[in-house]
């Protein structure tokens, strides 16, 4: 079973280019360094409840849709 980083950071891709979003266009959004994104994106760097939350506010959507369980 894939590592829950790995799942979670496919999950925020997914949804980032879903929203047409570059990593740098999120990061702007939610007030982070576009490095953290890609982090988290390849599963290397864990967020916290706070980052979860604005990144789900970044993208507009339900906190809950950022879990991939």
């Amino acid at each position: 079973m894939e590592d829950v980083r790995v799942r979670f950071g496919k999950q925020l891709r997914s949804l980032r280019e879903a929203k047409k979003l570059t990593q740098e266009g999120l990061a702007d959004l939610a007030g982070m360094h576009f490095t953290y994104i890609g982090q988290i994106e390849r599963g290397k760097r864990n967020p916290s409840l706070i980052n979860l939350e604005r990144l789900a506010k970044a993208l507009k959507i339900d906190a809950g849709k950022l879990l991939p369980f």
